[in-house]
């Protein structure tokens, strides 16, 4: 009896230990990441069917999502960020990787990267891209998306099958696009003309030293001078103003394209809109979207301007932080090393399922089975395109993608890459001439007449100190070019 009951008291301890091991072996790392965008049912249900099992199984880890809508996700983000909400991922545009790292918003990442970065992210992410993402030397960011990126955000991407219809062939400058949309406008009056104000790739068209920026809307740099300058001192400035205030006024643009910015590229998707700003590769992001509603519609890319040199200068445009208030910063790492770790996880992120979302044909060419995949159903492409797995549809001619590959190969390495703005005592100056361009933006987008707004909104740039900041940002500047 005393044998029996010895036997049952140690096997009684024996699961009493049990029990916490078998709990710690199913507990799951967990990364939260900040999404922009609406949660759509698409994605819902990939992010927490197929997506949640396969990071499960592969990683032991639970991805979370916190979704920001677009029109309000830069302003919430900064309050999150702020308010050291938990967030171990998040994204934004590679160019203002300088403010966020002045405002604390991303960590330095040397030391998390040569912990658990694997070797082979060397050549998924090669160290030209990787420099992309750093300050006076300092990893902050990862910039995600590695493809060709000479003259971002001057392009314009328009629908090729109106521009024919109406009679035309091709775009090459300002002058051509308004020609397009005031054809448009008399021969096809059941569209609703532009959907994008297009400054960025205007601008590229009227001045003929090109300008890359430096701090958000309202400090530019000059490729051949090296000098920056305030943009709205800028005689391209006022020529994109004028040009824009007369498409308003000969009813071409319509008013939402001024006050609902965020939306210019769900608008064009509509089918009823004839342009928005482009990049290399947007009228095969967007092209099948504006397909599913218009079965003629067709996509292509023109960059205006197109006889000026073309720089490169934030390797691509897209960057994903680690903020301080991460609570798995090395788990968001080893998400992102997983996620480009194969084609398959990558393309299975951004389309889904192999065999049921998408696959690829004999002469691997990707081909869209889902609605789903064609939809919004999974991660943004162009958040994360890597040029060692990018897939083409089988649509894509073989000419496009040897232009796509080699398109920086003419290009220009800018002066400005890898320089970074210490705005330490500027930090109300910069406000403030922020908020002073509030006025500003609608004389640029033409919303506003230009000699009846513009002497008083520069004038109150001017007192918020943009001068002063200008000076302060050519002192660094030229500080860094002596450096190199």
């Amino acid at each position: 009896m005393k044998k029996l009951l010895a036997v049952v008291l140690a096997l009684m301890m024996v699961l009493t230990l049990a029990v916490p091991l078998m709990a710690q072996a199913d507990e799951l790392e967990e990364i939260t990441i900040l999404y922009p965008g609406e949660e759509t049912d698409a994605f819902s249900n990939f992010i927490n069917g197929a997506f949640a099992e396969k990071v499960k199984e592969e990683l032991n880890m639970k991805v979370n999502f916190r979704f920001l809508s677009w029109d309000a996700y830069w302003d919430q983000k900064k309050v999150m960020l702020a308010a050291n909400e938990t967030i171990d991922l998040y994204w934004d545009g590679l160019p203002d990787l300088p403010t966020m790292v002045n405002n604390k918003e991303a960590q330095p990442l040397d030391e998390l990267i040569a912990k658990v970065w694997p070797d082979y992210m060397k050549d998924v992410l090669p160290e030209t891209q990787m420099n992309g993402g750093k300050i006076n030397g300092i990893q902050y960011g990862i910039p995600s998306a590695y493809a060709p990126s000479s003259a971002m955000f001057q392009f314009v991407c328009l629908r090729q099958d109106l521009l024919e219809q109406v009679g035309m062939t091709e775009v090459k400058d300002a002058e051509d696009l308004r020609e397009y949309a005031q054809r448009v406008q008399d021969q096809l009056p059941g569209y609703m003309g532009p959907g994008d104000i297009i400054f960025k790739p205007l601008t590229r068209n009227f001045t003929d030293e090109q300008y890359t920026w430096l701090f958000q809307d309202l400090v530019v740099f000059g490729e051949e001078s090296h000098k920056a300058y305030s943009y709205a001192h800028t005689d391209a400035f006022k020529k994109v103003a004028q040009f824009n205030r007369e498409m308003f006024l000969d009813g071409l643009y319509h008013d939402e394209v001024a006050i609902k910015y965020n939306e210019r590229d769900s608008r064009v998707q509509t089918g009823l809109y004839l342009w928005v700003e482009g990049s290399l590769g947007k009228e095969l992001e967007i092209g099948g979207k504006v397909k599913a509603v218009d079965p003629n519609a067709v996509m292509k890319n023109y960059l205006l301007a197109p006889e000026k040199p073309r720089y490169v200068n934030a390797a691509g445009g897209e960057v994903l932080c680690i903020p301080y208030s991460a609570k798995n910063p090395e788990g968001a790492l080893k998400f992102l090393a997983w996620l480009w770790g194969s084609q398959d996880n990558y393309l299975f992120c951004l389309y889904g399922e192999k065999g049921k979302d998408w696959d690829l044909d004999e002469n691997g060419g990707l081909q869209l089975i889902s609605e789903t995949a064609a939809g919004e159903g999974f991660f943004y492409e162009w958040m994360f395109r890597n040029a060692n797995y990018q897939v083409f549809g089988p649509e894509v001619t073989e000419e496009y993608k040897e232009m796509y590959r080699n398109w920086d190969n003419d290009a220009q390495i800018s002066a400005m890459m890898g320089f970074a703005f210490n705005n330490t005592g500027f930090e109300v100056t910069e406000n403030a001439c922020l908020e002073a361009w509030k006025k500003l933006a609608p004389i640029m987008y033409g919303y506003v007449d230009f000699d009846e707004n513009y002497p008083a909104a520069i004038a109150e740039l001017e007192a918020a100190g943009i001068n002063e900041y200008v000076d302060e940002m050519n002192r660094q500047l030229d500080a860094f070019l002596a450096s190199k």
